[in-house]
C-alpha cells in the first residue's frame, strides 16, 4: 500500500467510496450522494487552506481509502484546529489500511503546523472509534439524538487529538 496526496484523477474513486457510505450506512449524516464536481470543489478548498488530503492505494493503483482535514470552524481563532475524515473502500477494513492511512495523515497534519484534530463519529461506529483511540484521540464529549437517518435517531461522539509537543506554548 502507498499513501500520497490526492490528485484530480482520484476524485471519482473517492466519490464512489463516500457515496457507498451515504447510501448504505449512518457513518455520514449526508443523505444525498455527492458528485465529482462536489469533490473537485472540496479538494480545491482543502488545497487552498494548505490542509492534508491523502489517498491510500494498492501497488496496482486501486483506491483503498482517503483521509482529509477540514477547518473545524471558519472563525480565525480556530485556524490550527481541523476535523478529520477517514474512509476506507468497502471490504478494505480489518487489514491495517486504516491505521497506516491514519498515521500518515497525522504526520501530514503535524507538517502543516496543525495543533488539534477533532473527530466527530456516529455512536456505534466501533471500528472508527477504535482506530481513532489507537491513534491517541481521547473522548471530548457526545451529543445524543442530533441526527436522523434511515428513520433512526443518531448521536455523535467527539474525540480530540493534540499534536502539540509536550511543553510547547499554547
Amino acid at each position: 500500500m502507498r499513501v500520497r496526496p490526492v490528485e484530480e484523477r482520484d476524485l471519482p474513486g473517492i466519490r464512489a467510496v463516500y457515496n457507498h457510505y451515504v447510501r448504505e450506512s449512518v457513518v455520514t449524516f449526508d443523505e444525498t450522494e455527492s458528485t465529482d464536481e462536489d469533490w473537485a470543489a472540496k479538494a480545491a478548498r482543502i488545497r487552498a487552506a494548505g490542509l492534508p488530503f491523502l489517498v491510500a492505494e494498492t501497488e496496482e493503483g486501486e483506491l483503498i481509502g482517503y483521509a482529509l482535514a477540514q477547518p473545524w470552524s471558519p472563525k480565525s481563532a480556530y485556524r490550527y484546529t481541523v476535523e478529520n475524515s477517514i474512509y476506507l473502500a468497502p471490504g478494505s477494513g480489518g487489514q491495517g489500511y486504516g491505521w497506516a492511512l491514519m498515521a500518515r495523515f497525522l504526520d501530514a497534519c503535524r507538517q502543516a503546523g496543525l495543533r488539534e484534530v477533532i473527530a466527530v463519529i456516529v455512536e456505534g461506529a466501533d471500528a472508527s472509534l477504535a482506530l481513532h483511540r489507537k491513534a491517541g484521540f481521547t473522548d471530548a464529549g457526545a451529543l445524543r439524538n442530533v441526527g436522523e437517518k434511515f428513520g433512526k435517531d443518531l448521536g455523535v461522539v467527539f474525540l480530540q487529538l493534540s499534536l502539540r509537543s509536550p511543553g510547547s506554548p499554547g
